[in-house]
């Protein structure tokens, strides 16, 4: 009778304390104090929960990593949660006056606001390439380790990079140093030196984005046994795994950075500290 679907019906009465306890009264003034603008941040009113989130901002953690941390560490207290989306609006909207402006430079883009991301392709044709419709299936699943994503980030101007890999199961990554060649036969020989010490069983598959710095795979794949796929035009999605890497990896290395001036010790060093950091997967 009040021509209202089922499932809105339902949810007005569990909000409400149910079959039995609900009351129309009582459940308006509910929905009125909860309508009411602008309600107290969380982070705010729990000086408890700021210091923890603050904490680990400092540490240059993402709101995604935070959030999951505080269930962990705080399993029997629920007072002590807030979600990614909470923190980023803290920071985000200064009006809120939850957490100080400055944190949102310890965020991997160091940015005071929030904006879509767009990727152009490079063009181009590879010869001979092996297109990602044809890798394994047991790649596919992730069940078996040694199957890595990679790809380039490139510094000021276009002159110069480094070489980022990813393991597709254990999200472990290596850093490669480049400098200002990205010739395909010096990144191809980067990425030969940064993997020779690794077991064979480790290293069996390398799917890259359509960058020309690795027209040179056939080559690549006689050296070293490691077969090489590529993604399609204009998916960054299909190396998800490398893509946010390199995202992260900004954090380090701001776009418009000299990325030459970097060693390979430095490098390394980056990298342990990232696979020191927890992630965020769709697998749990």
């Amino acid at each position: 009778r009040l021509n209202r679907s089922p499932s809105t019906i339902s949810r007005e009465v569990s909000v409400n304390g149910g079959r039995d306890r609900y009351r129309a009264v009582a459940a308006d003034e509910a929905a009125y104090r909860r309508a009411r603008r602008p309600k107290p941040a969380k982070l705010s009113t729990c000086r408890r929960l700021r210091r923890e989130v603050e904490s680990m901002l400092d540490k240059n953690w993402s709101p995604q990593q935070i959030s999951a941390r505080l269930v962990i560490e705080f399993p029997d207290d629920p007072e002590v949660r807030v979600s990614h989306e909470t923190i980023y609006r803290s920071l985000f909207v200064q009006s809120r006056g939850a957490l100080r402006k400055e944190l949102t430079a310890s965020l991997r883009t160091g940015r005071t606001r929030r904006r879509p991301h767009g990727r152009k392709d490079p063009g181009g044709y590879i010869k001979d390439m092996v297109v990602i419709s044809d890798r394994p299936a047991e790649i596919e699943d992730r069940a078996v380790p040694g199957h890595w994503e990679g790809d380039l980030i490139v510094g000021s101007g276009g002159k110069s990079a480094i070489v980022t890999l990813v393991e597709r199961q254990t999200r472990y990554m290596m850093l490669a140093r480049v400098g200002r060649d990205e010739t395909s036969d010096h990144v191809c020989a980067a990425i030969g030196r940064r993997i020779q010490d690794l077991p064979n069983h480790l290293m069996r598959s390398l799917t890259w984005d359509r960058g020309k710095e690795l027209s040179a795979h056939k080559q690549f794949t006689l050296a070293t046994d490691i077969d090489v796929y590529f993604c399609d035009p204009q998916s960054p999605w299909q190396r998800g795994s490398n893509e946010n890497t390199n995202g992260l990896l900004r954090q380090y290395f701001p776009k418009g950075t000299d990325l030459s001036v970097y060693s390979q010790a430095e490098l390394n060093k980056v990298a342990r500290q990232l696979n020191e950091r927890p992630r965020n997967t769709t697998e749990h």
